[in-house]
């Protein structure tokens, strides 16, 4: 080759290696979605806030590598099954999303999915095989029913030492609610108390509640969570304050601190960043069948003073003791 030529070879090169470089396909772009049977966790509220801040820590970060997405059934549990499709369509890498219905949603379009909360038992609602090994596109945060609704029901009879009856409200469409109402009903009658049991399938139906709770005033009331009791849980929480009657919540987010009197259950914000710990996990590659449901660590007692104040109803002393957190 004459040295005239080599010259212009190298030239060449030179000139088309940043053309190439140009050329290179832009890097990906991961989908995360929430999914409520509820209203939708968007941007503005402080679970998806954490879920964010966790995929940012992890590399993954909106406006760059990450495209975020929020939905919600409004209740309307049989929508759950087109949204989670019309989420497969976009290719969404991963849900997140909380309580049975949901889960079930996402099961069946087999799509990867992370449980956050109010999903029950998911083994014995047959969404996995077993919390070691889910071995299927879902994993997240379990809770133990049984437990709970022992715990919660015993800090009802503190908080109202002449419990006689308790009004437990659940959606009946729900699967696990419907088990964790159970579970709770069996606790209640082991403290030697009645259960009114008040299950609900659709807005209208928290009228039929009320109506009932009227004609037999309890002495307390008990809201099991998921998507149809909390878009309605201001109606529950209102109803509870006319009538001075202490409510117990599963979760203090959001109904202890949109008024409701106090709540017993896992730490929601710990929950989210636990599953967006798992979230990030199944970005970088992992599958869901081979990642282990977990638990919460921690448990909270939640009061809200101010309720009680305004509704004029009296908590012993040695039960607000027991409180992780007290709004005032």
């Amino acid at each position: 080759m004459k040295r005239r030529e080599f010259i212009t070879l190298l030239t060449g090169a030179a000139i088309a290696g940043p053309r190439v470089a140009i050329a290179q396909p832009p890097s990906k772009i991961y989908r995360v979605a929430t999914l409520s049977g509820g209203a939708p966790l968007d941007e503005k509220s402080p679970l998806a806030l954490i879920l964010l801040q966790v995929l940012e820590k992890h590399g993954y970060t909106r406006g760059k590598n990450l495209e975020f997405e929020s939905r919600g059934a409004g209740g309307q549990i049989n929508k759950l099954g087109e949204i989670v499709r019309e989420m497969k369509a976009k290719q969404v890498d991963v849900i997140v999303g909380g309580g049975f219905p949901t889960a079930l949603a996402c099961k069946v379009a087999n799509v990867p999915t992370v449980i956050f909360l109010g999903a029950g038992d998911p083994v014995a609602t047959h969404l996995i095989d077993s919390l070691a090994h889910p071995g299927g596109n879902i994993t997240g945060i379990s809770d133990n029913a049984t437990a709970l609704a022992t715990k919660r029901l015993a800090l009802i009879k503190q908080a109202v030492p002449k419990l006689k009856t308790v009004a437990m409200l659940w959606n009946r469409d729900d699967l696990g609610m419907s088990m964790r109402y159970e579970a709770s009903a069996v606790a209640a009658r082991s403290l030697g108390t009645t259960v009114q049991a008040l299950g609900v399938r659709e807005p209208d139906d928290f009228n039929g509640v009320f109506e009932a709770m009227d004609r037999n005033r309890p002495d307390a009331i008990f809201m099991v969570a998921d998507g149809l009791t909390t878009l309605n849980r201001k109606r529950v929480i209102d109803y509870a304050a006319m009538h001075h009657i202490p409510a117990m919540y599963e979760y203090d987010i959001p109904n202890v601190t949109d008024g409701g009197l106090m709540s017993y259950g896992p730490d929601v914000k710990e929950c989210m960043a636990s599953a967006a710990e798992l979230a990030a996990r199944i970005l970088g590659g992992a599958r869901p069948a081979d990642l282990p449901f977990e638990e919460p660590t921690r448990y909270k007692l939640v009061i809200n003073l101010k309720t009680a104040k305004a509704t004029d109803i009296t908590l012993p002393e040695n039960f607000i003791a027991l409180a992780d957190d007290v709004i005032e």
